[in-house]
């Protein structure tokens, strides 16, 4: 395994950071835990969750993915050996069971505890906003427009401060941002460069793989000249990267034939697009997944490549891609399908 730090700390994190979002739905309890051994075994200490997971949320499943991991920590008492990043869910039609007060200081103060109790830890290493409470450009739209039915009041200072006194509490140690824009981020960080007492951005969790790049128009500059790190997720377009729907496939028990409204990575241009990632990918005797992997795993300012699985065996091989090298001609070969067809999936 490859290693990095979390910008602007000594915490040291794998490259490749284990997704936990299938936990609860598409995968047992059971399966949960095997999944974080094996990864753990691997050297990948670093895990991803939210109060939201799993996905597709709905009220009966809600937390059941940090039910999961808490219930891995008792029984194998090895909380210290792995960094902790959770979410608290933003406002929305589809969290409205959650709560509806979006990010205020009690929000957030609930958010914690309920995420606290149900990981069974005193702690949690770096916590993050899920998505904005404004109205913007996240979940697949590409572009902004601006909605003068947005009633979303100015709280970045706000939201800080009660992120300032949950560290001050011990129970959270760092905090990340989530679906931003370069606007959103930037705000952020002046936030706390102006007020010295409130917490800095350290990470930033935004969609990033060859489908869609966007992160790379304004987003990367912010990522490398603040360093603040992008921990990529979605790195494999929703397994539409994998190859598996090529052909007009439809695996059973795929993602997207699970729940349709997932494929924003399996329209006309993002699949022909998808097809000469794998022959390319072919051509260099590489697959697919691996080379799609690797190729995030490799940008400057990723700090962790967040990979999910749904068996041990899709787990094995996103694992493995850190030790997958691209050539040069691998490299020119996708800025060449790159260019042609750039970030056909928003």
């Amino acid at each position: 395994m490859k290693y990095s730090t979390l910008p602007h700390t000594d915490i040291e994190v794998s490259k490749i950071c284990l997704g936990t979002m299938t936990w609860g739905k598409q995968n047992t309890e059971e399966e949960g835990h095997e999944q974080m051994d094996y990864a753990l075994d691997q050297g990948v200490n670093f895990f991803d969750t939210a109060e939201l997971y799993p996905v597709p949320a709905e009220a009966e499943r809600y937390g059941h993915t940090e039910k999961i991991i808490g219930s891995w920590f008792k029984k194998n008492g090895n909380r210290d050996k792995v960094v902790l990043a959770s979410k608290i869910a933003g406002n929305g039609d589809y969290t409205k069971f959650i709560r509806s007060t979006g990010f205020s200081r009690a929000s957030i103060i609930e958010a914690v505890e309920g995420s606290l109790q149900r990981l069974q830890t005193d702690y949690i290493d770096l916590y993050q906003l899920h998505w904005p409470e404004r109205n913007t450009n996240y979940f697949g739209k590409r572009g902004y427009e601006h909605e003068i039915t947005d009633y979303w009041e100015d709280n970045f200072h706000q939201v800080l401060e009660t992120l300032r006194d949950l560290i001050r509490e011990g129970k959270i140690r760092h905090v990340g941002i989530s679906n931003e824009t370069p606007w959103g981020t930037m705000r952020y960080l002046e936030e706390s460069k102006v007020h010295a007492t409130l917490p800095r951005t350290i990470t930033i969790q935004n969609p990033y793989n060859l489908l869609n790049r966007l992160f790379e128009v304004g987003l990367a500059e912010v990522s490398m000249r603040e360093k603040i790190g992008l921990l990529a997720y979605s790195p494999l377009g929703f397994g539409a990267l994998s190859g598996k729907y090529l052909g007009g496939r439809m695996p059973e028990g795929s993602r997207v034939s699970l729940f349709p409204r997932f494929d924003r990575y399996n329209g006309e241009i993002a699949t022909k697009a998808t097809q000469k990632y794998y022959e390319l990918a072919q051509a260099n005797d590489l697959s697919l997944a691996q080379m799609a992997l690797a190729f995030v795993n490799t940008r400057p300012f990723v700090t962790s490549n967040i990979i999910g699985a749904t068996s041990i065996k899709q787990l094995a091989e996103n694992i493995a891609s850190i030790d997958v090298s691209l050539s040069e001609d691998v490299l020119k070969g996708i800025e060449s399908v790159h260019n042609s067809i750039p970030n056909p999936a928003p």
